[in-house]
């Protein structure tokens, strides 16, 4: 059997029993969009993902792709306890009476063999129309479609994901050093992404092409995640939201019970002991 079998059968069948969920109160939405998770990547930061899952509740989930980092898993396999443990969290969250819809992304496209199958109470869909609460549709993707690399150049995306990893792996080790000198935490890819050129003007072309299909489609808005660049804003009339990543911003899009959006950026609810690393101040999240 192949890998990629084998670890959707693995997700279908790993849910086990509850857990303590702590004293903390959870906040309560409608609606919860995440990605780009890339569980079984050191770079995926499951301890406080496991957090969020825990202290938020919603009626939808939305897993808007990445979640399973399957380039990483052929190169190399990791698989620690804690993606295990998300995993358990998102069939049990399932399996209690949240609807969890699983939107594959280009790093786990092999699930994109199962669309339209159901593993474990999560549903398994190319994309979706969600209505909000005000009566807004949005059109949920990945957003991968709109990568000219990833379309044209596949090894080259290959590339630049090796080159992400050794990012990461190189921020990881200058902020322990930071830690040590009593300096908050710091993103080097988050800062080169800021501030090379060529990097700006590819998520701003990005977020352009993705909402400029939206309004093809008739649609009031669109949600994605695959830049990992958390971002919610009106483009000519589309409002565009990006939910971000779990490796380095730990964001996620959510919606009110009254149909309001919003950016949570979840370093800033967690407490100081599950704030592994601790994440920088980022600007207070947009409200639509």
């Amino acid at each position: 059997m192949q890998r990629d079998d084998a670890f959707i059968r693995a997700w279908r069948d790993t849910a086990g029993p509850d857990t303590d969920e702590g004293t903390r109160p959870r906040q309560r939405f409608r609606t919860l969009w995440i990605s780009d998770l890339h569980l079984g990547t050191p770079g995926c930061q499951a301890r406080a993902l496991l957090d969020f899952l825990k202290h938020t509740e919603c009626e939808t989930l939305f897993l808007v792709g990445d979640i399973i980092d399957g380039w990483q898993l052929k190169r190399h396999w990791y698989w620690p306890q804690a993606h295990n443990d998300v995993v358990q969290k998102l069939l049990r969250k399932a399996r209690n009476g949240t609807r969890v819809i699983f939107i594959p992304g280009n790093h786990d496209e092999f699930a994109r063999k199962y669309l339209n199958h159901n593993f474990g109470g999560i549903e398994v869909a190319e994309e979706w129309i969600h209505e909000t609460a005000d009566g807004r549709k949005l059109w949920i993707i990945h957003g991968d479609l709109f990568d000219g690399v990833i379309q044209c150049a596949k090894w080259l995306a290959h590339v630049g994901d090796s080159l992400y990893e050794f990012t990461l792996k190189l921020n990881r080790h200058l902020n322990s050093l930071r830690a040590r000198m009593g300096l908050p935490y710091w993103s080097l890819s988050n800062y080169l992404k800021q501030k090379v050129k060529r990097a700006v003007s590819y998520v701003g072309d990005f977020e352009v092409a993705v909402a400029r299909e939206a309004r093809k489609r008739g649609v009031q808005g669109v949600v994605c995640g695959h830049i990992h660049h958390a971002e919610m804003r009106d483009i000519d009339g589309v409002l565009y939201c990006n939910d971000g990543d779990w490796v380095e911003s730990l964001t996620a899009l959510a919606e009110q019970a009254d149909g309001t959006l919003e950016i949570i950026h979840w370093g800033e609810h967690m407490p100081v002991e599950a704030r592994t690393p601790v994440l920088s101040r980022r600007r207070e999240p947009a409200v639509v």
